[in-house]
């Protein structure tokens, strides 16, 4: 299985494309989408410049599926709603393009990837390096795409597992006023 993760940015969007076999994990491909060339009030070529360049990146490597980071709220709103629309644009080329998309938190990734969700962006590289045999370090932004890569191709063996024991079966707890469905 090809998975692409995708770590947005506005100025700066990873991604990285790894093979996963069972548990055996191989190196494909990362980098980033820069948009650091267009004037910072453009938003909307900004956009067109992320849209398109997961589009390529989807094009050139053929994945299977898709890894992308949650967007965390920031102490500044303006930020968080900027992330947002950054998101968004991987967002529609990956579901544009066919691909399943699956979302993780930066604390999901983390723990998976690093052991513990507090973990600092260099912990992160050189996770990522160790675990897909990297001769270095990759860039902050591929390093967290591929920690998303590589997290979901850990959690989809779990998901598979999962599945193969049959459907959930919904529950109604009493503990709950009204009786919660999960």
């Amino acid at each position: 299985m090809r998975i692409l993760g995708i770590d947005p940015g506005l100025q700066c969007t990873g991604f990285g494309v790894i093979e996963a076999d069972g548990p055996r994990l191989a190196y494909v491909a990362s980098g980033t989408i820069k948009t650091t060339g267009v004037p910072t009030g453009d938003l909307p070529a900004r956009i067109k410049i992320l849209f398109e360049g997961v589009r390529e990146v989807v094009e050139t490597y053929k994945p299977d599926c898709a890894a992308l980071e949650i967007v965390f709220v920031n102490v500044n709103p303006q930020s968080t709603l900027l992330l947002g629309q950054a998101r968004g644009a991987a967002l529609a080329a990956l579901t544009s393009a066919g691909l399943g998309v699956n979302e993780y938190t930066a604390l999901q990734m983390k723990k998976a990837v690093v052991g513990h969700g507090h973990a600092k962006k260099e912990q992160i590289q050189a996770m990522v390096q160790h675990l897909l045999k990297l001769p270095g370090l990759p860039g902050k932004d591929a390093a967290d795409a591929l920690g998303l890569a590589v997290m979901h191709a850990h959690a989809s063996v779990s998901f598979t597992a999962m599945s193969a024991k049959g459907q959930l079966q919904r529950r109604q707890h009493a503990q709950f006023k009204g009786g919660r469905t999960y």
